[in-house]
Protein backbone atom coordinates (compact mmCIF):
# COMPACT_ATOMS: atom_id res chain seq x y z
CA UNK A 1 0.00 0.00 0.00
CA UNK A 2 1.10 3.19 -1.00
CA UNK A 3 1.36 5.95 1.44
CA UNK A 4 1.67 10.00 1.49
CA UNK A 5 5.11 12.00 3.28
CA UNK A 6 5.50 15.29 3.78
CA UNK A 7 9.05 14.92 4.02
CA UNK A 8 11.65 18.54 5.08
CA UNK A 9 15.03 18.72 5.37
CA UNK A 10 17.27 21.36 7.29
CA UNK A 11 20.93 20.97 6.41
CA UNK A 12 23.20 23.94 6.33
CA UNK A 13 26.26 22.72 4.03
CA UNK A 14 25.66 23.56 0.65
CA UNK A 15 26.57 20.38 -0.90
CA UNK A 16 24.78 17.82 0.81
CA UNK A 17 21.78 19.77 1.13
CA UNK A 18 22.30 19.51 -3.06
CA UNK A 19 22.48 15.85 -2.74
CA UNK A 20 19.14 15.21 -0.37
CA UNK A 21 17.47 17.79 -2.49
CA UNK A 22 18.49 15.70 -6.36
CA UNK A 23 17.50 12.81 -4.00
CA UNK A 24 14.07 13.62 -2.80
CA UNK A 25 13.64 14.97 -6.93
CA UNK A 26 13.35 11.55 -7.73
CA UNK A 27 10.84 10.23 -5.05
CA UNK A 28 8.56 13.26 -5.05
CA UNK A 29 7.23 16.55 -5.45
CA UNK A 30 9.19 19.62 -4.69
CA UNK A 31 6.53 22.01 -3.53
CA UNK A 32 8.20 24.56 -0.94
CA UNK A 33 12.36 25.53 -0.22
CA UNK A 34 12.84 22.37 1.80
CA UNK A 35 9.54 20.66 1.36
CA UNK A 36 8.73 17.71 -0.50
CA UNK A 37 5.66 15.63 -0.86
CA UNK A 38 6.18 11.70 -1.57
CA UNK A 39 3.85 9.08 -2.36
CA UNK A 40 6.08 5.80 -1.07
CA UNK A 41 5.44 2.00 -1.30
CA UNK A 42 7.02 0.34 1.90
CA UNK A 43 10.01 -0.20 0.12
CA UNK A 44 10.47 2.86 -1.81
CA UNK A 45 10.26 4.59 1.94
CA UNK A 46 12.93 1.85 3.24
CA UNK A 47 15.24 2.96 -0.14
CA UNK A 48 14.94 6.65 0.48
CA UNK A 49 15.35 6.58 4.52
CA UNK A 50 18.58 4.94 3.91
CA UNK A 51 19.64 7.31 0.76
CA UNK A 52 19.07 10.24 3.15
CA UNK A 53 20.91 8.74 5.70
CA UNK A 54 23.76 8.32 3.65
CA UNK A 55 23.47 11.91 2.79
CA UNK A 56 23.19 13.49 6.25
CA UNK A 57 25.83 14.51 8.80
CA UNK A 58 24.02 12.97 11.64
CA UNK A 59 25.19 15.39 13.88
CA UNK A 60 24.45 18.46 11.94
CA UNK A 61 21.53 18.11 9.52
CA UNK A 62 18.07 16.99 10.35
CA UNK A 63 15.25 15.15 7.58
CA UNK A 64 11.98 14.99 9.30
CA UNK A 65 9.76 12.26 7.15
CA UNK A 66 6.18 12.86 8.18
CA UNK A 67 3.34 10.07 7.38
CA UNK A 68 0.26 11.61 6.56
CA UNK A 69 -1.69 8.47 5.36
CA UNK A 70 -2.41 6.13 2.75
CA UNK A 71 -2.35 7.16 -0.67
CA UNK A 72 -5.82 5.88 -1.44
CA UNK A 73 -7.51 9.95 -1.49
CA UNK A 74 -5.87 12.62 -3.11
CA UNK A 75 -3.16 14.47 -1.34
CA UNK A 76 -4.76 17.76 -1.59
CA UNK A 77 -7.89 16.69 -0.09
CA UNK A 78 -6.18 16.47 3.49
CA UNK A 79 -4.39 19.87 3.03
CA UNK A 80 -5.33 22.62 5.30
CA UNK A 81 -3.88 25.49 3.09
CA UNK A 82 -2.98 29.42 4.39
CA UNK A 83 -2.17 31.66 1.63
CA UNK A 84 -1.54 30.66 -1.95
CA UNK A 85 -3.29 27.22 -2.57
CA UNK A 86 -1.40 23.99 -3.56
CA UNK A 87 -1.43 23.18 -7.10
CA UNK A 88 -0.50 19.49 -7.72
CA UNK A 89 1.85 19.11 -10.21
CA UNK A 90 0.40 17.66 -13.95
CA UNK A 91 2.13 13.96 -14.38
CA UNK A 92 1.73 13.34 -17.47
CA UNK A 93 2.69 9.29 -19.17
CA UNK A 94 4.75 9.04 -22.14
CA UNK A 95 5.05 5.85 -23.95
Amino acid sequence: MRRHYVVTYDISDDKRRNVVFKTLHGFGDHVQYSVFFCELSDAEFVDLRGRLRSAINHSEDQVLLVDIGTATRPLESGLAVVGKGYDPPVKTIVI
